[in-house]
This record gives structure tokens, sequence and C-alpha cells, in this order.
């Protein structure tokens, strides 16, 4: 990339664009490694400085197919901004692209030779605000930025890893299916036909989010909740509320627009600010959801800081329960960040053990990478990816 390009001091315009791949991948869109770097390097050989070629340059490397399209519009639009936003394709009856572009430019002022080229502030600089976001604690956030932080994270997608499911379909490689190709040789009359395959359907495994909500947690609540709603917008999730009642919110968090959906939850949880009785609470959710089928298979994930009211046995006890059932759990916890954090707290210290991932949750990257985690990916290769993209 162009040393010359103007970015904000400290952010390297390739960890700018770098974090903008990190987050279209966090919105679901299939942006793997070799997708990254063809997209730099169209960057590279277009003007790093117009967002024009910026969009258009990561629409034709970052986009697997037609799908992808609309959820790359509204991530760009969240990353960069509002003065970001994606332009409209042109139409099929206007003059070509580049005639339009130098209508333009020769339409304002002449400058004097020597002057930088865009009249608008160039991309990396415009995008490297919501890099640095990306890395900052959610309680340091004003509110600008909190506006900023709210629309990348509706732009995520919360899916678990895949598992095979028991049910098969039509395939052209895999097992013989026996029945199908017994009744195409029955159409035939007897003669030889291609024998009929079929192979197991691949589904996503089922996600459990226990948020909690008591006073310890009131600084990160609101991140958090948005995070399960596009979790819950992405598809199979189960949002609980914890603090000194359980509470299920995922009714309420199924609202298409994220503040309709923080109201809706506002108004159904009855325990804002209060104490935590986590052990309690996480042996109503296995009476009443969990042993039941809830979370069986499921990667159960836990937010919250261990703080614990209750007695630290119970919660143990129950986090073995909960494990011996769910295919993964994982707790994240907003305190892990601090420096010099230890898990001390009687609860987190009763819960660890019989915890898969132990990982962050302070920041937007942090939630990223919990959701790497519960993709597939180990909590320690999760977090070296991130570190590996942002050097680059």
């Amino acid at each position: 990339m162009d040393a010359a390009v103007p970015v904000a001091a400290g952010v390297p315009a390739d960890a700018v664009l770098l974090g903008f791949v990190r987050a279209l991948r966090a919105a679901g869109v299939d942006a793997s490694a070799e997708r990254g770097y063809a997209f730099l390097r169209a960057v590279a050989a277009l003007r790093p400085g117009l967002r024009a070629d910026v969009y258009w340059a990561g629409r034709a490397t970052l986009c697997g197919g037609h799908d992808d399209l609309e959820c790359y519009d509204r991530v760009f639009a969240a990353y960069f901004g509002r003065a970001g936003a994606p332009p409209p394709p042109p139409a099929r009856t206007a003059p070509p692209p580049r005639l339009r572009l130098v209508a333009r430019e020769t339409a304002a002022a002449p400058r004097p030779p020597g002057e930088g080229e865009p009249s608008a502030p160039p991309t990396p600089t415009l995008a490297s605000s919501a890099e640095v976001l990306r890395h900052r604690d959610v309680t340091e956030l004003d509110a600008a930025e909190r506006a900023q932080l709210r629309r990348l994270l509706a732009a995520f997608a919360l899916v678990g890893q895949v598992r095979r499911s028991a049910r098969r379909r039509p395939a052209r490689r895999g097992d013989v299916d026996p029945r199908r190709t017994v009744r195409e040789l029955l159409r035939r009359g007897g003669e030889p036909a291609l024998l009929r395959r079929h192979a197991r359907v691949a589904r996503p495994r089922r996600v459990v989010l226990l948020v909690d909500v008591s006073g310890s947690m009131a600084p990160y609540a609101d991140a958090l909740l948005r995070f399960a709603h596009a979790a819950v917008r992405a598809g199979r999730t189960e949002v609980f509320t914890i603090g000194t009642r359980l509470t299920r919110v995922t009714r309420e968090l199924s609202h298409r627009d994220p503040d309709l959906a923080m109201e809706s939850v506002a108004a159904a949880v009855p325990d804002w600010r209060g104490g935590t009785r986590l052990g309690e609470l996480l042996r109503e959710f296995l009476n009443r959801w969990g042993q039941r089928g809830m979370a069986r298979g499921a990667i159960v994930v836990l937010l919250s800081d261990g703080w614990e009211r209750g007695d630290p046995e119970l919660l143990g006890r129950q986090m073995r329960r909960l494990h011996g059932l769910a295919h993964q759990v994982v707790w994240a916890n907003p305190r892990k960040a601090r420096p010099g954090y230890a898990p001390l707290a009687a609860g987190m210290a009763a819960a660890l053990p019989s915890v898969d991932a132990f990982v962050e949750g302070h920041s937007l990257a942090a939630l990223e990478r919990l959701a790497a985690v519960v993709r597939g990916a180990s909590a320690t290769s999760a977090a070296s990816v991130g570190r590996g993209a942002e050097r680059a």
C-alpha cells in the first residue's frame, strides 16, 4: 500500500482495510485470508484515497456470491461511516463510469499543482477511527463512538460450528441410497440404472447465550445484548438474561430493528442492575430448558464477570452438569482484559474447570474472537489470527 496515503496516527492503512475484512467475516461473509490479500492488492492498484475505489475493489474480491452483496453494503456503511456509504451502481443507460468521474472532478475549482488528489477525506482516514474503536473497552466510549459500535454490532452474524445431522439428502457423492436406487430399477423395468446416492445434511449447532445484566455488568449490558440481537437474527440462537432472575428474551430480540429490540428487552427484564445468583439461575435453566434438549449438543456461551452472591459450590455443580450436556461451554468475561486479572472471584474459580474456552468480552475485537470460537476455532487460534492480522 502506498506509504503516502494519510491515515490517523499509529494506524497503518493495511490494518484499517484488514479490520474491514474482519468485520465482514464477523458478519457472516466468507472473507478468507486469500480474498483479504486480493482486496489489499486491488486497492493498491487503484486509489486507496477514494471511497468508490475501495468499495468496488472489496465488492469484487471479498464477495463470493449475490447473497453476500447486501451484507457487504451494510458492513461497508457501518465501518466507514455515513460519509463512506457505498456508491450506487451505475445505471445501464448512463455514460461509462470513467466519464462520469471526470465530469465530477472538472466541475470543482482547479487545484494548485502539488495539492492532494481527493477532495474528500481519504477512506483509510475515515475508517482508522473504526479500527481503533475495535480494540477499545466499551466502557471508555463516548456517545458518537457508541453509535458507531452499535452499527458495527448490527452487522454481526453468530453461527455455531457445523455438525452432520442424521437426515440425508440426495447427493452426487456419498453412500448408496438403496430405496431410491430400487425405485429407479423398478421404473426401468429391472434394467440396470445409475446408483442413487445420499449424504448427511450439515447444520449449524444451536447457540445459547446467557447474558449477565447484574449491576457489575451494567456498563457492558447494552453492547452484549446487541451482540445477542445480531446472533438471534442470524439463526439458531436462544438468549437468556441472568441476574437475580432468569428471563428468556429470544422473542424480544427477534425484532429486525436493534433499538426496538432493546426497548422490548428492557420492558421484559425485571432485574436490571441487581445482584447475581449464577448457580441458582443456571440450575433453573438446566431444569426448565437445558435438560429437555436446548443445551444438548449446543454451544452455550456465558457472558458474565463471574461475581456470585450465592453458593460457589452450587455453581460448580451446575457447570459440571452443563458441561456434560453441551457440545462446548464458552465463558466471555469483559474483565479478563484488565491488566493483572486473575479468576479469583469465587464464582469464576468454581466455574472454570467446566469451561472449554475462556475469552474476553470487553471490546468489538474481543466479540469478533468470541464469534470465531463459536464457529469452531479454538480460543488460542482465534486470538493469534486476530493479532496476526493486526500486525499485517
